[in-house]
């Protein structure tokens, strides 16, 4: 239920320490979610002094209904964007997205608190037999450029799980995590050095660069900063232009925990090849978190009725491969997801601005995309050369 409503007046009262105000940020970044909160690990790894302003409270936005599966695989699969941005690009990406797990493995091995990270494979099945050709080719080219894949025939799905389809890859090198306690075990770690302070609840209403810097200006102040990151997730690109992404939404559900989930191979993650795909994964608990049907609309949906009859579509898909198992859903909701037209994130400073960057992680590999943006955008702030940035640039 609702608490309260209207504008109150106390929370008014208490703002924001003056002396963080007086201070100048070698960095500042506008978003507290997982964008903003890898990018500020890395920056302060690198010894910067870091402020995080936050509209909101932190981790909760698209933070807190990310279903938390990292997989260096791409919506677009790597012999297609072979063909899109030529061989060398392609496998380097995809390189990239491989390290961005093992570093997102290396920081939440450095957190006060346990994300649940944990080593999976994944299980790329085809959704019908028209898709195994290019599943086949996909294999043959993960497997010539040094990927750790498999190819699993009809009846070796068989012989591993209670469904089969016509094919499927199998990769190895995955994982999953908890993303809500990813992102706040993140902040937590931030909190207890001195080189980051966060501002919660304290909206960026104006941004100015100047010569040796940015002014950020908000409803309590002035923040200054020598380098500004946006890493505002699914809201509204703060460019001069629009760039070339589509902003629309997806459900999922987490199930009651369920006792014995022995028949699942590895626990590996599970999507599929179909457009828009399911997915699925499990949890330390025992549940299993599914999701998919996205739909145009950008804005998160309202309907509480709408959010379960999707919610149980998603049931019902998952009971299909898991006919054995009791499948009951315990908590659904829909989220905004965004992605851009050519299955990359736009990572990287503003074509018309110096001191300006953008971390916008779109994609089913956002919070991959995130950390190998972290790390990019770290060397650029830093001075020093990335021929990385070329491939996920804003102006491409």
């Amino acid at each position: 239920m609702e608490l309260h409503n209207g504008q109150l007046y106390w929370p008014t009262t208490l703002k924001n320490r003056q002396e963080d105000f007086d201070q100048k940020y070698d960095a500042a970044i506008i978003g507290g979610g997982m964008s903003g909160a890898l990018c500020a690990y890395s920056l302060v790894q690198e010894g910067l002094n870091v402020a995080i302003i936050e509209k909101r409270t932190l981790a909760a936005g698209s933070s807190s209904a990310n279903t938390g599966l990292l997989q260096f695989s791409n919506d677009v699969m790597l012999h297609e964007l072979m063909d899109q941005i030529g061989e060398d690009k392609a496998v380097r990406f995809y390189s990239l997205c491989m390290e961005a797990v093992e570093n997102l493995e290396k920081v939440a091995m450095n957190l006060p608190v346990c994300p649940d990270f944990i080593r999976r494979k994944s299980i790329y099945y085809a959704s019908t037999s028209r898709h195994v050709p290019k599943l086949k080719k996909e294999y043959k080219t993960l497997n010539e450029h040094g990927f750790p894949v498999e190819y699993w025939s009809r009846k070796e799905m068989k012989d591993r799980l209670p469904f089969s389809k016509a094919g499927a890859l199998i990769t190895h090198g995955d994982a999953e995590v908890n993303p809500y306690k990813f992102v706040n075990g993140i902040f937590d770690y931030l909190k207890e050095g001195k080189q980051t302070t966060i501002f919660e609840n304290l909206e960026a209403t104006n941004i100015e660069e100047h010569s040796t810097g940015v002014n950020i200006h908000t409803p309590d102040g002035i923040i200054q900063a020598t380098h500004l990151i946006h890493a505002t997730g699914y809201e509204t690109p703060p460019l001069n232009k629009k760039i070339g992404s589509d902003i629309n939404r997806s459900y999922a559900i987490a199930t009651e925990p369920i006792e014995d989930l022995s028949q699942w191979d590895d626990r590996a993650l599970i999507w599929e090849t179909k457009r828009p795909y399911l997915y699925m994964r499990t949890t330390v608990d025992n549940r299993i978190i599914a999701g998919g049907l996205d739909e145009d609309p950008a804005e998160a949906p309202q309907s509480e009725k709408k959010i379960e009859k999707r919610g149980k579509r998603i049931e019902r898909e998952v009971q299909k491969l898991f006919p054995d198992l009791k499948i009951k859903m315990d908590y659904a909701w829909g989220a905004s997801f965004g992605e851009s037209l050519d299955d990359l994130p736009y990572i990287g400073k503003h074509p018309d601005k110096n001191r300006v960057y953008y971390l916008l992680g779109y994609g089913g590999n956002g919070t991959v995309y995130s950390m190998l943006g972290a790390n990019i955008l770290r060397d650029l702030i830093s001075g020093r050369p990335n021929p990385d940035a070329e491939i996920v640039k804003l102006d491409r």
